[in-house]
This record gives structure tokens, sequence and C-alpha cells, in this order.
């Protein structure tokens, strides 16, 4: 947990409408990664701490015989429900709303626990510690990133960037300099150091997995406002009163930086970490 901060239920209220639009995937190969790495064969039981709209979850569904995922937010459990239901796996997934903090007592053993971009938000030992006691012997815990190595370039492809410094600027000039999270501020940003935590907790490992991105993609103005609404820190409630103004505004700086309202992207690459429950894990 963040020195000074402490998590609320505001954290992401509003963001899950926007969330499947507007953020981007995971690369391409992640499933076919995962499970060639944990050597997954259709059965066993993944639980996805932190699991938001589905994402990861759903994307990795077809390798496990039960998807139980965990999240604090309603709307998110919700929308996940939904997702399922269209994909057509309600019957082998389970949503439920708690924090990972707080896990219940009856959800059972695990093969695998995955952990998409959401465990910085969480009281990172005690979570690490409760995740080792729901695994099985030989099981994995699996820490899936977005490749922190900067904004692949989009030379070559027939749209401009979309002007990711022009939307924090205005960010900040509806919401302020520093990064608002929940009912708190997050000055020096989320935390990092996962290996320590988990070497802590008596995980073993890890091995690390890149899958390559760089796959081109078209966004449009509605996808980009759709991912300024999914983030924390430009979560539709904290702009209150303001925020129709906001959105106007955000769509002026689109229609300025492409006049067609058309925008080229690249997917970054994904980083996973595996870490094993004990020295038979995969």
């Amino acid at each position: 947990m963040v020195a000074g901060w402490e998590w609320d239920d505001t954290l992401f209220a509003g963001t899950a409408p926007y969330y499947r639009r507007g953020r981007l995937p995971y690369a391409p190969g992640l499933a076919e990664t995962l499970a060639e790495v944990l050597r997954l064969d259709g059965r066993g039981r993944l639980v996805d701490v932190g699991c938001g709209p589905g994402t990861l979850a759903l994307d990795l569904a077809h390798l496990f015989g039960e998807v139980v995922g965990v999240d604090p937010d309603r709307e998110m459990v919700a929308e996940a429900g939904r997702e399922a239901s269209r994909r057509g796996v309600t019957a082998k997934t389970r949503w439920v709303r708690a924090r990972a903090e707080e896990l219940p007592a009856d959800l059972g053993t695990f093969t695998v626990a995955t952990f998409g971009q959401s465990f910085h938000w969480m009281d990172r030992d005690l979570v690490a510690a409760a995740t080792r006691d729901l695994l099985r012997p030989g099981g994995a815990l699996v820490h899936v990133s977005d490749l922190k190595t900067g904004t692949p370039a989009v030379g070559g492809l027939p749209y401009p960037a979309v002007p990711g410094a022009a939307i924090q600027e205005l960010i900040g000039r509806y919401l302020g300099p520093v990064r608002r999270a929940g009912r708190g501020v997050l000055p020096q940003g989320t935390p990092g150091g996962e290996a320590a935590v988990l070497a802590r907790a008596g995980f073993s490992g890890p091995r690390r997995q890149v899958v390559p991105g760089g796959q081109p993609l078209e966004r449009t103005a509605d996808d980009v406002v759709a991912e300024v609404f999914s983030m924390s820190f430009s979560a539709p409630h904290l702009f209150g009163p303001r925020r129709d103004a906001f959105e106007a505004d955000l769509r002026r700086l689109l229609r300025e930086a492409s006049g067609p309202g058309l925008f080229s992207a690249r997917l970054p690459g994904t980083e996973v970490f595996v870490w094993g429950k004990d020295a038979s894990a995969p």
C-alpha cells in the first residue's frame, strides 16, 4: 500500500462502462504463452485478483475448468458478468465483489492466480500471503502488465498518434497537478518492487516472459475519450459538475490533433512474471 494513501471505493467509480473500449488489449499471444509456460490443459482453476471487467480472466477462460474473478467495484463485477454471458462462458465463471485483502473463505484452492495491472493498488504483503494460501502445491502467481518501454512509435501509420502529453496537461488543468486516486492523491505514483514483496511471501522465481507487441491499431476519438475516463486518475466522478466541460475540451483537443478524428497506435508488449508456490511449480 502506498504510504499516506488509503484505498477507497471511489478509486475506479464510473470507469467500468469505458474500460473495455478505452483500454488497449494485451498483446496477442498472451494466452498461448501462459498455456505453454504453465502447461495448462483446460482444467484447473484460475482466480483473477483485481479482475476489473474481466479483461484478463475472460481471455484466459478457455485454459481452465473454472474461473473466479474478484474485484471491489460493483460496476466492474457486473460488467464482467455481462461480458462472460456474451462470450458464452457464464457456466464456468464466477464474479465476486470483494477487496483482495478480504478474500472470501469459500473460494477454494486454485491452480493459478493472476494479477493484471492490479497488484500495486493492494496491501501487497497481505495479499501475497493470502494468495499463496489459495494456491495448490505447484501453483503459480502470474503478474501481467504492459511492457514499460515507452509508447511505440506510429511512424508509417496513416494517422497521428494520440496527443498524450496534451491530454495529460488538460487533465491537470481540471484536476490539479498531483495525480488523483479515489478521494486521495498519489504524488509519487504507485509502488514498484513486486519481486521483493513476492519473495517475502515465500514465492520462488520469477520466470519472465515478454509477449511482443507493436501491432498497429486505429483509434477513434470515442476510443480515446473512453480511455481517459477508464483511468483512476481521470475517473468521471473526479470532475464533478465540470465533467461535461472537460469532455467538450477533450474532444476539441482531439479534433485539432486529427481532422478525421482518427489516430494510429501500436499495441505495447506484455510482460509476464510467473512465481511458483514451491520448487515444483511450473
